[in-house]
């Protein structure tokens, strides 16, 4: 029988011909990434180990970009513990790069290898055909101690694209779609496999978006076949595939679904679920006290080109915050170097150095009691970026730009 490419790759890490969906393996991990929202918890439990020890440095990566600068003093002695941690058995560190997904997919993700993140959405690295997903802090120890770990092998479901997004839409419209379509419980457990024609159509920030927010219908993770595309962007990082898959004719499937992606209009998630999306135009005049262009799902700088191209010569509405935040530091040096700074200056826009921000919700530009945010982030989630009792939006960059010059909720061809 054949094998989808989420088995290929977890039976390489298996040492095994073949596994099948079912299965439980132990595998042996190709890397590990934690970030400061959980990192010292590990630590914390690394110091309470009788035998402590890590399998292999080499494979560890730490990043800060949760709460970055710090915002309190407890904060400060998370990352210092971080910090000195990392210094003394000499792991791979950043601190101020940007965010853990992004800074991973820039520096170190391989297709074909197998990867832990402490982080739920660790499974953008399948835009470039790897089996990311995210644990806990035990599993994550554990993983780091052993250098294994074990899965439980996923099903797949498979979605098949064709055509190609019309003028204003993107990817982010594309997944939320998906989302809605088969609920936020509709892939528990499962690999979302991206094939077809109209992957030929989409650059590797739009399959970074796809694959990232494939957590928020609940799949193990997402994957994709390496083309030309990937290949090309991961040669440009200095970087060789350890293995490039393909799911084989016969291999089983739980579902497919065919999708065209000229079907599919601008959209936005309302609060409080990820899955409770409706065509951006249901949502027109909703008023806005925020406006957030950044995250490991959409700050890269194809968004930061469409949000600068956007409120080009306008103003932020009056009252409204316009926070923007690249992903990573190469692309806020990126965006200096078009000029889309100045571009997001003059209209009013507010700053940030990379990092989590807004998304995350525990740092800058939380919102307060009853106020409205539309966003980029990740997650919409009751009290997400702030109060309990704040309502979060969520959209692409071009809905979100647009937004915050009209100062409640408009698409970009509304301006």
């Amino acid at each position: 029988m054949g094998m989808t490419i989420a088995e290929k790759i977890i039976a390489l890490a298996a040492g095994k011909p073949e596994v099948k969906a079912g299965d439980i393996e132990t595998v042996t991990l190709d890397r590990l990434m934690s970030n400061d929202g959980t990192t010292h918890l590990t630590i914390d439990k690394y110091n309470a180990l009788k035998n402590p020890h890590i399998a292999d440095i080499d494979k560890l990566v730490w990043i800060i970009d949760h709460n970055i600068p710090s915002d309190s003093a407890k904060t400060a002695a998370s990352h210092k513990k971080m910090r000195d941690f990392a210094r003394e058995h000499g792991i791979c560190f950043y601190e101020g790069e940007g965010v853990c997904h992004q800074v991973m997919m820039e520096n170190h993700v391989r297709p074909g290898e197998l990867i832990f993140g402490a982080d739920s959405h660790t499974c953008a690295y399948g835009a470039l055909g790897a089996f990311g997903t995210g644990v806990g802090n035990t599993d994550y120890l554990y993983a780091m101690v052993t250098g294994t770990s074990w899965l439980l092998v996923p099903e797949t479901l498979r979605f098949n694209l064709k055509g190609k997004l019309n003028e204003g839409v993107t990817a982010r419209d594309l997944i939320l779609t998906i989302i809605g379509r088969i609920s936020a419980n509709g892939a528990n457990y499962k690999a979302m496999e991206f094939v077809g024609e109209g992957m030929k159509t989409l650059t590797m920030a739009d399959r970074i978006s796809i694959c990232n927010l494939c957590v928020e219908a609940g799949a193990k993770t997402a994957l994709m076949e390496v083309d030309d595309i990937a290949l090309d962007y991961l040669h440009e990082h200095g970087r060789e595939p350890k293995a490039c898959f393909t799911s084989d004719p016969d291999a089983v499937f739980a579902a497919e679904y065919d999708i065209d992606l000229s079907e599919i209009v601008p959209i936005v998630a309302k609060p409080h679920f990820v899955d409770s999306v409706v065509p951006a135009k249901e949502t027109l005049g909703v008023k806005i006290n925020e406006a957030f262009l950044g995250s490991c799902n959409n700050g890269r700088i194809e968004d930061l080109r469409v949000g600068a191209e956007i409120v080009k010569g306008k103003k932020v509405a009056p009252g409204v915050r316009f926070m923007v935040v690249p992903a990573s530091r190469s692309i806020y040096k990126q965006a200096m170097e078009e000029g889309l700074m100045d571009i997001f200056i003059e209209a009013g826009a507010i700053i940030m150095n990379p990092n989590c921000s807004v998304c995350w919700g525990a740092c800058q530009g939380v919102i307060g009691e009853g106020e409205v945010l539309i966003s980029t982030g990740t997650r919409n989630f009751k009290g997400r970026a702030g109060h309990k009792d704040s309502f979060v939006y969520l959209a692409s960059a071009a809905t979100v730009a647009a937004s915050a010059i009209a100062g409640e909720i408009v698409t970009a061809d509304m301006l």
